[in-house]
């Protein structure tokens, strides 16, 4: 298949098909199936029951996994499930097989071999191995293919993990890698990084390192398995699995795989002698304690407790998870490079097993860079995306002040207290400040700073993932108060509106900043994005401002807020030019009401949304209650009630989407709206829609003055299924009273089913109910709790 002639030159792929249905390979068949690629999941052929069994039993799994690999469980039923003995035809017409069997060259090899007479002379073939040699994997395939095959290794889970490793043979077509490169960034949604055919390539070889150096550490320093998952996990910047909980998740005998893998394929690397399996661990194995799959590992639990091992008992013992004082001290510093120096400095063992951590992960990696990877940057970005670590090895090198890291890593290895005495590479120590600069970063293979690629799928990221010290233009401000920020990016007169506050939640300033800014855009420009340069879109309203308010009695000042909000709301919906929503992360309360009424939502996959009102006392009063409303009478005339059976229950439950798709299947965005897969194109496409609807002559909704509603009976019949819910003790009194004005307020009041109100009636009723709730103790008593604790209070 030749790169399709679109900007991005994109592959064009209708079809693909899976090879191997255990974890990954189904994982990566249901995110291709998120994508809207038709997907076949082949396996051997099952023994007993029907021939596919074993792919049919791999897609049923498929909805009990958490994290979900479906972005909508209704997808397992697009998977087609095949064998290997009756389905090879279903290959001729797939543009793209990846292959995700078991880590066995031979097996691998033997399957190339059975496929291949079956694939279209087009066919792109890629396999998922996470080290093998992707040159040797080749040489199984007729000479005609060669030019088609590569390595593409997803990261588990596939759907949530943002690295995809790109592994070009020798004689790899570069137009295959650039289409599939386009592919896997844009209508899979990763972050691809070209890695070169080395052992497990560059993710796993620098973060297995990591891994085995703080295993030789922990080992060194006498320290227990709990106290290093507390130094390593979000204390440093990296996920809050850390070390050992991480291993365990993988699964212990996976880990001793990768770690064998590392010694049999890399006999001349310096570090070799710690590439095996500390005997703790091997230990674990033997027992069959393989980590979370198994229930024990590292950590198991023991009735509500979590227990760890102790090697020196031989048991587990309760876990302790703590850094001491004097190092948790050290790792609230700021300051990166003060930070390194009061660790390298300090005598407690804690700092000196972080110290000998970092000196040998940035020792490694930069002994190896140039037979790894292009630049440092996709060392960086394969850390980064693969392992969720905050800033990659060299970037955190670099910000702790590069030639003072350096000094000592030298220092370290004169006297002998480094793993290895491999000398550092002389690019390190050439008076260089670091490896990330204005002119890109450095290619230790070319000697020299290469910039960022020039592939035109990245033009679509008009603020990508920054490495160290990157800056993107940030546009042009038309107008800001402390609220927000209307701002352009380039001359295509599509506005951006930004929030200041933090996780940005709605206040005052919010609330009239986005109506003064439309109404500038009503003037000056032709549309407006409502996008914020970071996860999430909006937290909801700000409960510090409103709780206050309450406390205080001030119920007219809380009131005219609601009201406010509502106008907001309503602002942005009768707009005169379209205003669209791009949507990333949590999307709550009133952040979830400001998409409802926009023109339209982009929304990344992994967006979560929810209309979360209930779990603090409250119903949605920022027009959200009227929208469905108006939605569900639109919808369906005859009854709304019809209708609104499917949202009542979302927003009583305040229910929150696990993606994009699920909150369509929530009735909180509508089919209309756009999914966007990469969410570093979330404002690229929402700048799209915007301008495509502006120049379609977009004319915002009319006021509704007649809509149906399904009244008092409506609401009583919600009711009838309130006290089912209390007499089976599923919810308290006070979560039926919230649940009863929520009905009454999408319903539109004690009114004949079946009357006719207008948009003012409903927002009425809304801001009623809102206030009345706001006013009980129960409801303070939720908001209150909820800001000490982040945790809802069911009382």
């Amino acid at each position: 298949m030749t790169a399709a002639s679109s900007p991005t030159s994109a592959l064009r792929i209708r079809k693909a098909a899976v090879l191997g249905a255990g974890v990954m390979g189904a994982q990566i068949a249901a995110h291709l199936t998120n994508a809207g690629v038709e997907t076949v999941l082949f396996d051997l052929p099952a023994k007993e029951g029907p021939k596919s069994g074993i792919a049919l039993k791999a897609i049923a799994n498929l909805a009990k996994l958490s994290p979900a690999p479906l972005a909508d469980k209704a997808l397992a039923a697009s998977i087609i499930p095949a064998n290997y003995d009756d389905d090879l035809g279903h290959l001729k017409d797939v543009d793209l097989v990846i292959e995700a069997i078991a880590e066995r060259m031979d097996w691998k090899l033997d399957l190339y071999k059975k496929i291949a007479g079956h694939l279209s002379k087009s066919a792109i073939i890629a396999s998922n191995t996470s080290g093998l040699s992707i040159n040797t994997l080749a040489e199984a395939l007729p000479e005609e293919m060669r030019h088609r095959f590569s390595g593409v290794h997803f990261f588990n889970p596939p759907r949530y993990m943002h690295l995809v490793e790109l592994i070009p043979t020798r004689l790899t077509d570069p137009s295959v890698i650039d289409g599939l490169e386009a592919f896997l960034v844009t209508t899979v949604g990763k972050g691809v990084v070209i890695a070169r055919d080395t052992p497990n390539f560059i993710g796993n070889r620098i973060g297995v390192f990591s891994m085995l150096a703080t295993m030789h550490h922990t080992e060194q320093f006498g320290l227990g398995f709990d106290v290093v998952d507390a130094l390593t996990g979000p204390a440093v910047g990296r996920p809050k699995s850390a070390t050992y909980r991480t291993a365990d998740v993988v699964g212990l005998d996976t880990m001793a795989h990768v770690i064998k893998t590392m010694a049999d394929t890399l006999p001349d690397d310096p570090w070799h002698q710690y590439f095996k399996a500390p005997v703790w661990l091997a230990g674990l194995i033997e027992k069959g304690a393989l980590g979370q799959k198994t229930g024990a590992g590292f950590y198991r639990k023991a009735g509500k407790d979590i227990v760890v091992l102790d090697v020196a008992r031989q048991d587990y013992r309760v876990s302790e998870q703590k850094a001491s004082d004097e190092v948790a001290a050290i790792l609230a510093i700021k300051n990166p490079a003060e930070k390194f120096a009061k660790l390298r400095a300090s005598s407690d063992k804690q700092a000196q097993f972080l110290w000998a951590t970092f000196r040998d992960l940035f020792h490694y990696t930069a002994y190896h860079l140039a037979d790894i990877a292009d630049t440092a940057r996709d060392v960086d970005f394969a850390i980064r995306w693969g392992y969720g670590w905050k800033l990659g090895p060299f970037e955190t090198w670099q910000a702790a002040g590069w030639q003072q890291v350096t000094g000592w890593i030298a220092e370290d290895i004169a006297a002998g207290k480094a793993m290895s005495k491999a000398p550092l590479p002389a690019w390190v120590t050439d008076g260089r400040s670091g490896v990330h600069g204005k002119a890109g970063s450095y290619s230790a293979s070319a000697n020299a700073d290469k910039p960022r690629s020039q592939h035109p799928v990245y033009q679509r990221q008009l603020f990508p993932d920054p490495i160290l010290g990157e800056k993107f233009d940030t546009g042009s401000t038309v107008w800001e108060n402390d609220g927000v920020r209307l701002w352009t990016l380039g001359e295509d007169g599509v506005g951006i509106i930004s929030f200041k506050t933090k996780m940005h939640t709605v206040n005052d300033q919010v609330l009239d900043g986005i109506q003064h800014a439309i109404g500038i855009a009503e003037e000056k420009l032709k549309a407006v994005v409502i996008w914020q340069d970071a996860e999430p879109f909006s937290a909801g309203a700000d409960l510090k401002g409103a709780l206050g308010l309450l406390q205080a009695g001030k119920f007219d000042d809380f009131e005219k807020m609601v009201a406010n909000f509502q106008r907001t709301s309503m602002r942005i919906k009768h707009s005169l030019v379209p205003v669209v929503s791009a949507v990333r992360g949590l999307a709550l309360g009133g952040g979830c009401e400001f998409q409802m009424h926009s023109a339209r939502t982009v929304a990344a996959l992994e967006s979560y949304i929810g209309l979360v009102e209930a779990g603090v006392g409250l119903l949605p009063a920022g027009g959200g209650l009227h929208e469905l409303a108006v939605r569900a009478a639109k919808a369906n005339p005859a009854d709304p009630f019809e209708e609104l059976k499917k949202v009542f229950e979302t927003v009583a439950m305040a229910k929150v989407s696990a993606s994009a798709f699920e909150a369509k299947n929530l009735g909180l965005l509508r089919d209309s709206d756009v999914v966007v897969f990469n969410a570093y194109e979330l404002l690229y496409v929402a700048k799209q829609v915007a301008n495509a609807l502006a120049e379609s002559g977009y004319r915002p909704p009319l006021y509704q003055r007649a809509i149906p509603v399904a009244g008092d009976v409506g609401t009583a019949t919600f009711r009838a299924s309130l006290a089912n819910l209390q007499a089976g003790y599923f919810a308290s009194e006070h979560d039926v009273e919230i649940a009863r004005r929520i009905a009454d307020t999408l319903c539109g009041g004690v009114i004949e089913r079946g009357s006719t109100v207008d948009e003012e009636w409903l927002l009425a009723l809304e801001r009623k109910h809102f206030v009345e709730l706001a006013k009980t103790e129960k409801t303070q008593a939720r908001i209150a709790h909820t800001m000490s604790t982040g945790k809802p209070l069911r009382n």
